[in-house]
């Protein structure tokens, strides 16, 4: 068993965020919806939270280092755990702010929680290494 198994905060994260609709902007339009909805002016409203978007990221680095250290085996040094991490963070963060209409805000405050649960869950694997 992983980090965060199917009934984890994380785990529940990902699959609302994978199932989150996609924004009107997002979308196709004729050219007559598209130059009206243009024309309207254009509100942040983010259908998706900072937590959720943090918490599947958590979740997607933790699939990614679990696949990382299944591959190569687990690096005996922390901070290359967490800098792992956070590389696998930063770019599922930048990919989804983009196609899911984020603003520079929540994209770092997703950042900020996906990193704060991952180095939780690093520092806890490392910890119960040396006892």
């Amino acid at each position: 068993m992983g980090w965060f198994d199917s009934s984890s905060d994380e785990s529940s994260s990902y699959d609302q965020y994978v199932s989150a609709p996609v924004l009107p902007s997002q979308r196709l339009y004729s050219s007559r919806l598209s130059l009206r909805y243009n024309s309207l002016p254009h509100e942040h409203k983010a259908k998706v939270s900072h937590e959720l978007l943090g918490g599947a990221a958590a979740f997607e680095a933790a699939k990614a280092w679990e696949d990382h250290c299944a591959a190569n085996g687990k690096p005996e040094s922390h901070a290359k755990a967490k800098e792992f991490l956070a590389g696998i963070v930063g770019a599922f963060i930048e990919r989804e702010a983009e196609t899911k209409g984020l603003n520079f805000v929540d994209k770092e405050r997703a950042k900020h929680h996906a990193k704060k649960v991952l180095e939780e869950q690093v520092a806890q694997e490392y910890t119960e290494r040396l006892v």
